[in-house]
This record gives C-alpha cells, sequence and structure tokens, in this order.
C-alpha cells in the first residue's frame, strides 16, 4: 500500500537522510517514514487485513460437511492441507474439527496439540469403541477449531482392525455419534489405501485431493479414484470427490503451469481455482506447533489457504466464487478414473 507522502512523486531532497521541516525557528523535527513503507509494517498490514477477511465469515453449510483429505502419494501437501484449511474455515467462523489418522501425527503436531503414547487419540475411538468427544481437544490458537490426536498405537491399527465387527464404518459411527454441533469434519488420511483410509472414506461426504504442481503428479491418482467409486458402490453412496487443490505451485516454472493446465482438464470444475504456492512460511510453521494462519498471516501461503477455504465454503452453499459466475460442479464425474493411470 503506498503512503500519502509518494503520491506527489519522489523526493527531491539533494541529500540523502531524513527531511527536515522548518517550524518558523531554527529547530527541525524529523520526519518518521510511514509504517507500511517498513516490510514489517507492510507485512502487519497484511495480516490485519488477511484475518480482517477471515473474520467476516462466511454462510455456513445446512448439515455438517465431512470432508476426506486423501492421496496416497506422499509429500503432496494432505497434511498441510487439512491443518491449514481447517483453520482458515474457523477463523472465517465456522465450527470445525480435524481428525487426525496417520500415524505419523503431523496434523496433530501443526494444531499444538500432545499426542504421546498414554494421550486418548483416533486409535481409541477405532479399536477400543471410545467415544469421540473423549479425546477430541481444542486447538489452543484458533477459536472453534478441534482435534482428535493421532498415536503412534495408530501405525498399528490395520491389522487390529482387520478383525473387528463393521471395520470399515468404525469411523463413520465415531461421528454420527458426536454430539457437538460442528460446521465442517476434515479427516487427514494416511499416505496408503488401507482400513484406516477406506474408514475415512465411508465417513466421508466429500474427498478433497490435493496435487502437487510437479512432474508425475497424477501418478497413481487413478487408483484412487477407483477406490472412491468401489466406496461409493458398496459402502458409501454420497461419497464423491468435490475438490482438487493445486499445492506448492511455482509460478516461475512452466512445469507448473502445465502440470495445472493438464489438472483442469482432467477434472474441470472441480479443481480450486485457488492454487497453494510453494512457500517457506508454510513449511515453518509446523515446528513451532502452529498453522501458517497464526504463524504469518501475512504470508502468500496463509492468503492463499484463506482463499480456498472461501471457495470452498461457497462453493457447499451453491454460491460462486468466480466474479465471472463460473459454475462449479456439484457431484463428481462417474469416469473421472479414466484416462488416469
Amino acid at each position: 500500500m503506498r503512503s500519502d507522502a509518494n503520491i506527489a512523486g519522489p523526493m527531491t531532497d539533494p541529500v540523502p537522510g531524513p527531511r527536515t521541516e522548518s517550524t518558523g525557528e531554527d529547530v527541525s523535527r524529523e520526519t518518521p517514514p510511514p509504517m507500511d513503507d517498513t516490510p514489517i509494517g507492510r507485512a502487519a498490514q497484511l495480516a490485519v487485513e488477511a484475518l480482517g477477511r477471515a473474520g467476516e465469515g462466511l454462510p455456513r453449510p445446512e448439515q455438517t460437511r465431512v470432508m476426506v483429505v486423501a492421496n496416497q502419494k506422499g509429500g503432496v501437501g494432505k497434511t498441510t492441507t487439512t491443518v491449514n484449511l481447517a483453520a482458515s474455515l474457523a477463523l472465517h467462523g465456522g465450527r470445525v474439527l480435524v481428525i487426525d489418522l496417520d500415524p505419523q501425527g503431523n496434523a496433530s503436531t501443526a494444531l499444538g496439540i500432545d499426542h504421546h503414547a498414554e494421550v486418548p487419540s483416533i486409535y481409541d475411538v477405532l479399536v477400543e469403541s471410545k467415544p469421540l468427544a473423549e479425546v477430541v481437544q481444542p486447538v489452543p490458537d484458533v477459536e472453534g477449531l478441534f482435534c482428535a490426536p493421532a498415536t503412534i498405537d495408530l501405525a498399528g491399527a490395520e491389522i487390529e482392525l482387520v478383525s473387528l465387527v463393521a471395520r470399515e464404518s468404525r469411523l463413520q459411527r465415531a461421528i454420527q455419534a458426536y454430539e457437538q454441533p460442528l460446521d465442517y469434519v476434515l479427516i487427514d488420511c494416511p499416505p496408503s489405501l488401507g482400513l484406516l483410509t477406506v474408514n475415512a472414506l465411508v465417513a466421508g461426504q466429500e474427498v478433497l485431493i490435493p496435487i502437487q504442481c510437479e512432474y508425475y503428479a497424477l501418478e497413481g491418482l487413478g487408483q484412487l479414484l477407483r477406490n472412491v467409486d468401489l466406496v461409493r458402490g458398496h459402502l458409501n453412496p454420497v461419497l464423491h470427490v468435490s475438490t482438487i487443490l493445486l499445492t506448492m505451485y511455482d509460478g516461475r516454472t512452466r512445469l507448473a503451469s502445465q502440470v495445472a493446465d493438464e489438472v483442469r482438464t482432467h477434472f474441470g470444475d472441480e479443481v480450486l481455482r485457488t492454487s497453494i504456492p510453494r512457500s517457506v512460511r508454510i513449511s515453518e510453521a509446523p515446528s513451532y506447533g502452529q498453522t501458517v494462519l497464526t504463524y504469518d498471516p501475512g504470508s502468500s501461503g496463509a492468503l492463499s489457504y484463506l482463499e480456498a477455504a472461501r471457495e470452498i465454503a461457497l462453493k457447499g452453499v451453491g454460491v460462486s466464487y468466480d466474479p465471472t459466475h463460473a459454475h462449479f460442479g456439484a457431484q463428481s464425474n462417474p469416469s473421472m478414473a479414466e484416462g488416469i493411470q
């Protein structure tokens, strides 16, 4: 943002240094530079504007939207997307629950939730049938955001679930029995297509797939889409791919734009118009037990996730995000897996 001092043109002082103003006496008064002209000032202003936009609020869904964040390809930003979208939706005024289904517990770490071995976790819900309300913890930095943490015990849950009754729908029943009002449930899946991911797909209504803007971005995606079709056909008829989010986008490379074009060609209206840039701030935030929204609210990564959350929220209530009134598809394309290996 430009300051008023710069509107009339560049300064013409012959000598570099702070300007002085004559007060009619032999006293000079230094004019400090406007706050906006310093990097810290600009960052602070961006942060205030970003959080101000977040606080405006968005239309709340008529019923809880359960979104499964899945992609068996590792390193595409599943956990990063889960926690930052959840924080963004909460900052927009929603009540959001993150369910960490990854035994590594990275989502729990990023949200500042303790998840050592003795902490009640989603493992107890899946294997021991503990009520979900007994393991959910509020996220310290973001009002309206909650987390069901993962512990290392979850690593053995795939084997333990095999012998249990209704093994594919245990998470679904736990969510249905949860009595606190929620606008969104975001489930962070492990990078595999085992029983934990199947539990998530049975429990969810929507699938959100983060796709990295790199070579081989679509590799293996066809298998995930076929699994979604199988679960929809046999266990969860309302499941559909509602959202594709492009992550780690680097506008300086031709490859990133080529991958983005290819993804948009394959998936059409399911692809969000907002893409997430490759950002050091996004990578740094988890090491401080924070999302990028609280770690650096004015960063490009934080602003992108806020916009993506706004787009998801508006899309869910049938409001077009695009000012040119682009149409967003409400259902996934049944033949989406065709042509993707």
